[in-house]
């Protein structure tokens, strides 16, 4: 299955309320970004285990782990949770920037060091998550973890 089929597939599952909002942040998320690389994961690990949420993600950011190694993975994701939706930005080194910046303005949110967590897009300040979104595809830095071991 194609990832496009895959996202569509999981945005159908979701109660009809949750599915349009996903669906309109899906679609703002690709006319900020056109030609981004599409994620699915299923949310589970490689032997089957459901670990997540399923994930959309957009973008491509290299991860670089304390032993050299490195992997592909995307730059902001999107998740249906059982209270609403969640908005990854990752790959953002300082853990309190998201807070300290879009925090106070965002509305009725929990925003952590890596995401943006709301019950609907009713309660929250648009542009301020649109501008979080555009921060968190701008990001050229890739995300080194050596200093996590």
């Amino acid at each position: 299955m194609t990832t496009k089929a895959q996202i569509k597939e999981y945005s159908a599952s979701q109660p009809e309320a949750k599915r349009a909002e996903l669906e309109a942040l899906h679609k703002h998320i690709l006319r900020l970004s056109p030609k981004c690389k599409l994620w699915f994961l299923d949310g589970r690990d490689e032997k089957g285990k459901v670990v997540s949420n399923p994930n959309i993600g957009y973008g491509l950011r290299t991860i670089k782990y304390a032993d050299g190694k490195t992997k592909e993975f995307y730059r902001i994701g999107l998740s249906a949770n059982t209270v609403g939706i969640s908005v990854y930005i990752l790959g953002i080194e300082d853990k309190t920037y998201l807070a300290k910046t879009y925090g106070k303005k965002i509305g009725k949110a929990q925003v952590t060091g890596y995401f943006i967590k709301f019950k609907t897009l009713k309660d929250i300040n648009a542009d301020v998550l649109d501008a979080a979104i555009r921060f968190g595809l701008k990001q050229k830095k890739n995300y080194n973890l050596k200093n996590i071991y």
